[in-house]
């Protein structure tokens, strides 16, 4: 039996009595034996294995489930889940195994949980995208199985350090990538929060620790703030009889760090660094009221930003979220956010709505996450489409703001900010968009392109003569309205494709070719095309016309094909490994891989690197090894879809290449200031500059200056000489 031996060690037994002690939902006695038998079957199943830390396995499981029972809230179900999650793929336990000890709802939530087990050979195939859709699939018919992989991923990351710095990079790529929108949509903050503050530890832990330093050298100052805000406004609070606690929150060590990146900006000059929360009790039936009158209160004390308002109680989030955000000229003349919500609202925001109402009420609050869940399940539309086409769709939708607009009939429906009239028609039911020839707002007929503002009123006219274009796609932003109009375009496109089909296989025979798979390889590569089905397509609109498919014959028949073949393989081959011995401090060529070997390789454009920045490889299909910066803005989603063709690339010495590169200066436009910057170019050792434009308004200038250079070294000496000039206010590498 799986539960026979019920003795646990007793370090064992005490994390587990912590466990159950400090779960957020109170544990009847039946409830902690069930959850004591799964760490029974979970320990003898785990028994022998290690994680990289060299602690036995068993750790993980039970810290997963602290986090689940603890931090989200969940029931009892979830926490023996969680402490079940890895048995099925990691040991012999069935799932047939856990019903029959535990109950069918544990075995659903655990089988949820379990990997995709079958993995493509398809170059193309990325394993880490399937996965993420088959759990994100699971939404709707249970949502506490993606709030037991939020846990499982924070802990992970939380335990990351004992990890290989491929494997660090990788994981905190894909939690940045997709467990961290994940999180804030199903209103999990703090966890969010915490994954991206480990995930930018673990891939840039110098910017991480610089911003942690400077958050704990300002809290005293910071708790001196907060107390002397509560100072002005405590007796009007008072006087109200208004029970609240009020208390600060310090913002993300990573969404600080990203504000002054977008920005451009220092950590002194990010000045909403902490947010003042006012948590008042009420009745549900008088949340609204009392929030308005603390709004109220603070107004008459404090300057608002009407910019920086948000109501969330009126129109609640997605994700059930309710709150009253406003900023305010605080003490000091310092802006400050402030955020009012009642307990049962900074419960939801702490916990999670799916938690709170499904699991803390049980079935009378039901229909809630039912009609929350349904929202959700909107970026789940499509389920066929490409795996990594899924997820990003899923990522975009899952971080984006909402607006809020009416039907010609009242009825209040809300969308992802940048939604276009289209995206309403989709929104409202598929048939509708599909069918969509105009559309009015408020009364004026608009293209459907117009992109919608809280407040309109949208009334869409159909046509069943319409057919969605191509065209649509470009000004459609939700994820649904996207994937009905490439269901659409697609079923077309196969109609085409196949006429295509039969066309080219007609004109080959002409010249004695049969078409086959081999054929259909040539004449992709020939003309530049990734898949059969395009290239079909292209000779059923007449793209590839007669023309140009008797210059491929040509071509295929003098062997030139053969050739280019011939090229692309010895691009791939590999060169003699190269030793230590050979570095210097002079570094412009690339090495790879675990033996360093010398590779053919091109640099990526989107982030453009330079010897001496931290990079690393892409085997790409058709374009060989592509080189990226580490901190590359398509870094994230390279290493989170297609882990299996990173590897490794460090910098060695060669004085063959110069390496383009750019940087932009702002300060005072004062006279000669040009020439000194020019001079000082020209001065440096080993820098061409190629391209310069200035822009000057009211005193200030901002230029911009393309450069060819060595190294990163170098390069890091002309800036500093750059930053010595007088006038000039900032110096920074684009």
């Amino acid at each position: 039996m799986l539960v026979e031996d019920k003795i646990l060690p007793k370090e064992i037994n005490d994390l587990y009595q912590d466990l159950v002690e400090g779960s957020y939902q109170k544990l009847n006695e039946r409830e902690k034996e069930i959850i004591k038998e799964s760490l029974i079957i979970a320990y003898n199943a785990h028994d022998g294995q290690l994680r990289k830390s060299g602690e036995p396995y068993i750790y993980h499981p039970l810290g997963v489930a602290k986090i689940v029972g603890h931090d989200i809230g969940l029931d009892c179900d979830s926490i023996a889940a969680a402490i079940l999650h890895d048995v099925v793929e990691d040991t012999k336990v069935t799932i047939k195994d856990i019903n029959k000890v535990l109950g069918k709802n544990i075995g659903k939530i655990v089988d949820g949980l379990t990997k995709i087990s079958i993995i493509s050979k398809k170059k193309d195939y990325s394993v880490q995208a399937e996965n993420y859709r088959r759990m994100l699939l699971t939404l709707h018919n249970d949502i506490r199985v993606i709030l037991i992989k939020i846990a499982d991923r924070l802990h992970n990351m939380r335990t990351v350090e004992y990890l290989n710095d491929i494997k660090k990079e990788k994981i905190a790529s894909e939690s940045l990538y997709i467990y961290a929108p994940l999180a804030h949509r199903v209103g999990l903050f703090n966890l969010k929060n915490e994954i991206e503050d480990l995930s930018l530890k673990t891939m840039n832990p110098k910017v991480y620790n610089s911003i942690k330093n400077k958050f704990d050298k300002s809290q005293e100052s910071q708790e001196k703030y907060i107390e002397s805000f509560k100072n002005l406004i405590i007796k009007s609070l008072d006087n109200q009889k208004i029970k609240y606690e009020i208390k600060g929150r310090n913002k993300s060590i990573y969404s600080i760090n990203n504000k002054m990146q977008t920005k451009n900006i220092s950590f002194d000059e990010v000045y909403d660094r902490f947010a003042i929360r006012i948590i008042y009790e009420s009745s549900k039936k008088d949340e609204k009221f009392i929030a308005w009158k603390i709004y109220s209160i603070i107004s008459d004390h404090f300057t608002p930003n009407p910019a920086r308002f948000k109501d969330w109680i009126t129109y609640p989030k997605v994700n059930g979220y309710e709150a009253l955000h406003l900023t305010v000229v605080g003490p000091e003349n310092r802006w400050v956010e402030i955020q009012i919500r009642s307990e049962r609202m900074d419960e939801i925001a702490e916990k999670g709505y799916a938690a709170h109402y499904n699991y803390k009420h049980g079935e009378t609050k039901q229909k809630e996450v039912d009609i929350w869940l349904n929202k959700l399940q909107d970026v789940l539309i499509d389920d066929s489409q490409h795996a990594i086409d899924f997820v990003e769709d899923f990522k975009l939708n899952f971080y984006s703001e909402e607006i809020y607009v009416f039907t010609p009939q009242g009825d209040l429906k809300s969308l992802k900010s940048g939604s276009t009239a289209l995206d309403f028609a989709f929104h409202v039911h598929t048939d509708i968009g599909i069918k969509t020839r105009g559309a009015k707002v408020n009364g004026k007929l608009v293209p459907l392109s117009h992109i919608l503002r809280s407040g309109d009123q949208v009334d869409i006219m159909t046509s069943d003569n319409v057919k969605p274009t191509v065209n649509w796609l470009d000004f459609v932003v939700t994820s649904k309205a996207k994937s009905k109009i490439k269901s659409s375009l697609n079923i077309e496109k196969k109609k085409i494709s196949i006429e295509g089909k039969q066309i080219l296989r007609r004109k080959l025979k002409q010249y004695r070719i049969k078409l086959d798979d081999k054929i259909s390889g040539y004449m992709m590569k020939f003309f530049k095309i990734n898949a059969s089905n395009d290239l079909y397509y292209n000779v059923g609109t007449g793209k590839i016309d007669n023309k140009q498919i008797k210059q491929f014959v040509s071509d295929y028949n003098s062997s030139f094909i053969g050739f280019i073949r011939r090229r692309i393989g010895s691009n791939n081959k590999k060169v003699d490994k190269i030793s230590e011995s050979d570095h210097s401090i002079k570094f412009d060529k690339l090495i790879f891989g675990k033996d360093q070997e010398l590779l053919k390789y091109s640099m990526a454009n989107c982030c453009d690197p330079i010897p001496g920045d931290p990079v690393f490889g892409f085997v790409s299909v058709n374009d060989g090894i592509k080189v990226h910066k580490k901190d590359c803005p398509n870094s994230i989603s390279l290493r989170s879809n297609y882990a299996y063709r990173i590897i490794s690339a460090k910098w060695i010495d060669s004085q063959s290449h110069e390496f383009n590169t750019k940087i932009s200066l702002t300060g005072i436009d004062d006279v000669g200031i040009i020439s000194q910057i020019a001079s000082t170019i020209s001065d440096s050792m080993n820098v061409n500059m190629n391209k310069l434009s200035f822009e000057s308004n009211d005193g200030v200038f901002v230029g911009n200056i393309s450069l060819e250079v060595k190294n990163k070294v170098i390069l890091n000496k002309l800036l500093n000489s750059l930053k010595k000039i007088d006038g000039i206010e900032k110096v920074s590498r684009n």
